[in-house]
């Protein structure tokens, strides 16, 4: 099972099976373990990386790559600390209707890569608040 199927899985799951209260929450401390998981099995055989922006660069090339099968397509930093992803055509949203109507499911699929990023940062030793932005389907920030 690929982990893109493994991931559409534990969403659906997840979404199904929780109220909406808790829904996002439980998301999102899902996909932090799934983040330490997968930086842990994809760094194994790389060296430390030099700094902060360094470790951005390797998150939005080859962690997203890796999950996604895509990278992020901008990155973007305050050069103090703050950092802004961008993917213009991401998957989970790329299956939902472009309608306005639609833009209040959007953080519960954004719930899950959000605890996936902050996850793979604090294996990284960044420990960080990720959230999650969406002007317009199916970009998100």
């Amino acid at each position: 099972m690929s982990v893109k199927e493994h991931l559409n899985q534990v969403l659906a799951y997840m979404y199904l099976q929780t109220k909406q209260d808790n829904c996002i929450a439980k998301l999102e401390s899902v996909g932090f373990r799934v983040g330490q998981s997968l930086v842990e099995r994809f760094t194994k055989d790389s060296t430390r990386f030099k700094d902060e922006l360094d470790t951005m660069k390797f998150i939005c090339k080859d962690f997203w790559s890796s999950v996604y099968k895509k990278q992020i397509d901008n990155l973007r930093t305050n050069h103090q600390g703050v950092y802004v992803l961008q993917d213009n055509k991401f998957r989970f949203l790329t299956q939902i209707s472009s309608g306005k109507q639609y833009m209040d499911s959007a953080p519960k699929y954004l719930a899950f890569p959000c605890g996936m990023i902050r996850g793979a940062l604090s294996n990284l030793g960044i420990n960080c608040v990720v959230t999650a932005e969406v002007s317009a389907m199916p970009a998100c920030k």
